[in-house]
């Protein structure tokens, strides 16, 4: 069932939102090389906890950790851990979660480690720009196809798959909520966007094959041909203004940010 919220709730929801997004900042001006994934996770912890909300993901279906660190071939939902030592080179997606008040924020944004390969870079840049992409077909009368497709094209058109696996999603009280947010789709296909909805918009880009594998661990998944991937994320609430990112960033373009940002 699709929660529609109300012009107060989405107001409500920008403090969950302010408080990931202020949290993954923080997290990001620490990534360098010499870090292990688990001090982010530390650090974002207290971050949130600090300011008052809850981290959404500790606990979350027995995930261990308040962050997911996904480095390299990592797509989404590494495990932080002190034997994951960031490496010149690297790329890290950050994925956090917010819970304060009730209501859920949650963004992700892939950081270089150092300075990043040619390839990398190119990936980190299309991922961000299929989220922007797909952020401007968040509107009402849209449909969840146009969302998705508005990501593929742009993606595919650079040579990238599209995550098929793993997909957006609602967000509202609970992290995930319906509908679900496919990276991929037809124009005019699946959900018919209305105003008052909340989605997680997360593009999942691969540097070469969309087919992944998940680890041992239950929870960690790679690509399965061992290549880059980059992942981004907001959550996005749709009006009849347009889209709205709830969870936005007002200090200006992230690549001037210590820690180098994609």
């Amino acid at each position: 069932m699709i929660i529609r919220k109300t012009p107060e709730e989405i107001e409500q929801m920008k403090a969950a939102g302010s408080v990931a997004k202020a949290a993954l900042r923080h997290v990001g001006s620490m990534v360098r090389p010499g870090v292990s994934t688990l001090e982010l996770d530390q650090v974002a912890e207290s971050f949130i906890r600090i300011h008052g909300a809850e981290p959404t993901f500790k606990g979350y279906g027995g995930f261990p950790a308040s962050i997911c660190a996904s480095v390299n071939e990592q797509v989404v939902h590494g495990i932080p851990s002190p034997d994951r030592i960031l490496q010149e080179g690297d790329i890290v997606s950050i994925d956090v979660g917010a819970t304060k008040d009730g209501w859920v924020g949650d963004n992700a944004w892939t950081f270089y480690v150092g300075e990043p390969s040619r390839e990398a870079k190119e990936l980190c840049e299309v991922t961000h720009d299929c989220l922007r992409a797909a952020i401007k077909q968040a509107v009402p009368g849209n449909r969840i196809g146009d969302v998705g497709a508005a990501c593929q094209e742009l993606a595919e058109r650079h040579g990238f798959g599209v995550l098929r696996d793993y997909v957006g999603h609602g967000v509202g009280h609970e992290m995930h909520e319906d509908p679900n947010v496919p990276n991929y789709g037809r124009h005019g296909r699946g959900v018919r966007l209305e105003a008052g909805m909340v989605i997680a918009i997360e593009p999942m880009i691969c540097a070469g094959s969309y087919r992944v594998r998940v680890s041992p661990n239950g929870w960690t998944v790679s690509t399965a041909d061992g290549k880059l991937a980059a992942h981004y994320e907001n959550t996005i609430a749709i009006t009849e203004e347009g889209p709205v990112i709830l969870t936005a960033d007002d200090e200006g373009p992230w690549c001037a940010m210590e820690g180098g940002a994609a």
